[in-house]
């Protein structure tokens, strides 16, 4: 994917003025994908406080949180590749600025919600601005970095997620402990505020200069079958069950269009993505490893959270301390990955950080209510490092097959498996969960009333909801849902560890070795130019 010493490439194609201030410009990239990356940590730590009654929460129910956290994944995941798309066509800053500035309205909105529908409504706003926030980042940095700094750059700006992870249940513990719970969006707004003068200074625009005609069905078709398919993976994980008609029916309708949209495009005279890039197996497996390794990710973040606060009693705030070795172990390695790819090769260094993952996730079988700390640290740094060892590579191996004209569209994609990826592990791996832990339950239910037995066999925080309600009664039923979380749990766990060494065999068998990081270049597609051949420096 890297281009041949020969091409004319090597003139530099970064202006000068831009150049000299690239870390300065990273910097504020970094700070603008912290912003997205941490509301969704923070609002993870924040559930069970706004669930509680007003004057603390705003009372609401299980499926109104998941929806809370639904609607932005729905609208952000249906619009990353249109938004990347807009900006190659439009400008990258100016996609980057709008998708901020409406990210801060809709937070402020939801800090100031009254009720479960208007925090829901305000976080599907929040996910439109996100949506054009993520991909322009790693675009912006594709064009203010030379080829050979990419690598480099590119870990940098993955390792900025492990600060996120960190920083986003720490803020929200903090946050809760101190303040209403509104406090955790409305946080985002001075921070809007500096991103937003940042970026005006400091970012410079850019854009692909010869995007050829509109893809206006290639477009609508994308955004379709990316809504549905996500929206049914979100209906089947709330319903714990993916045969119900309203899972079906959406599923197959977003697949069905979907495959529309891969025929039209492969058909187009301008295609909004060049389909030809996924006959690379490199390209390919690269996308692959980056949905499956959320996947199985996401799902185990899920439960985690569940198992350290209901099971375990830790505040929202210690849960999060708890966090740090995987935030830190990412920090660390992500920005030096690719001296560890430089030295075995992608192939080598993905498969390992596969497997190390897998087993950070199998660990959780081994869990239970008495694990040491020590234990729980240790494994997080273990996936931690895994993960830092992934996403560099990956990322990279799917930027530079793309012309640097064409970066939006390059992360557009890199972002949409991830964000496709996460929301289906968060779906099947919480209905296994939630199915095994029902299954668990509902023998020790016989005590409890009639009219609360359902709702009691729902969730462990439903459970122990009863239970406390219970009175002395109810506490059979805590020790009996925390084992029958713990089992729940151990399923799981081994059900992502197994989606992770599918990934590790993905990475192991098409991903290129060290021998193999020099390939020709991908042959032009329609309306485009290989990297080698491109225009000299754009000059300001």
């Amino acid at each position: 994917m890297s281009i041949p010493s020969s091409a004319p490439a090597a003139t530099p194609r970064v202006p000068e003025a831009v150049h000299r201030r690239r870390w300065l410009i990273l910097g504020v990239l970094m700070f603008s994908l912290l912003i997205v990356v941490l509301d969704n940590s923070i609002l993870n730590v924040a559930v069970k406080t706004i669930a509680s009654p007003a004057p603390t929460g705003i009372g609401a129910t299980q499926s109104e949180l998941e929806w809370a956290i639904n609607s932005y994944t729905l609208v952000f995941a249906g619009l990353l590749f249109t938004a990347g798309l807009l900006g190659d066509r439009i400008g990258r800053k100016k996609v980057l600025l709008a998708g901020i500035l409406v990210f801060g309205i809709g937070s402020a909105l939801a800090a100031l919600s009254s009720s479960p529908g208007e925090l829901i409504t305000w976080r599907a706003l929040m996910g439109f601005g996100a949506a054009f926030v993520m991909p322009a980042t790693l675009a912006v940095l594709m064009n203010v970095f030379e080829r050979d700094e990419q690598p480099k750059a590119i870990g940098i700006w993955a390792g900025s997620v492990g600060l996120g992870i960190a920083i986003g249940p720490i803020t929200g513990g903090a946050l809760l402990e101190h303040f209403w719970w509104g406090s955790i969006f409305l946080v985002n707004v001075p921070v809007v505020i500096v991103a937003l003068v940042a970026m005006a200074v400091l970012v410079p625009d850019s854009k692909d200069p010869a995007p050829g005609r509109v893809d206006p069905l290639g477009v609508v078709l994308s955004i379709v079958g990316l809504v549905l398919l996500v929206y049914g993976i979100i209906r089947g994980g709330e319903l714990a069950s993916f045969t119900d008609v309203t899972v079906l029916a959406p599923l197959i309708g977003g697949l069905l269009v979907l495959a529309g949209f891969v025929l039209h495009e492969k058909r187009s005279t301008h295609p909004s993505i060049d389909i030809s890039y996924f006959r690379e197996p490199a390209f390919s497996a690269a996308v692959a490893a980056i949905a499956l390794v959320f996947f199985a990710l996401m799902g185990v973040t899920f439960f985690s959270a569940f198992y350290l606060q209901s099971v375990r009693g830790y505040t929202a705030l210690e849960s999060g301390l708890l966090i740090l070795p995987l935030a830190a172990a990412q920090m660390v390695f992500a920005p030096r990955a690719r001296l560890v790819v430089d030295r075995f090769g992608a192939r080598a260094v993905c498969t390992v950080g596969m497997l190390l993952v897998a087993a950070g996730l199998a660990a959780f079988a081994l869990f239970d209510a008495e694990t040491p700390l020590w234990v729980l640290c240790l494994v997080f740094f273990v996936q931690g490092t895994g993960m830092a060892h992934i996403m560099p590579p990956v990322t990279v191996a799917v930027m530079q097959a793309l012309p640097r004209e064409r970066a939006g569209s390059g992360s557009a994609i890199n972002n949409t498996f991830r964000q496709v990826g996460g929301a289906l592990g968060v779906a099947v791996l919480g209905s296994v969960l939630s199915t095994v832990y029902r299954g668990d339950i509902e023998g020790h239910l016989d005590g409890v009333p009639a009219a609360a037995r359902d709702v009691a066999g729902e969730s462990i925080e439903a459970t122990l909801g009863v239970a406390q309600k219970l009175g002395p009664a109810g506490k059979p039923l805590i020790a009996a849902a925390n084992d029958a979380f713990i089992g729940a749990m151990h399923v799981t766990a081994l059900g992502s560890a197994a989606v992770a060494l599918i990934g590790a065999a993905v990475v192991a068998a098409f991903l290129p070795g060290r021998q193999a990081a020099q390939p020709k270049p991908h042959p032009a597609g329609p309306g485009r130019t290989p990297e080698a051949t491109e225009v000299p420096a754009r000059r300001s």
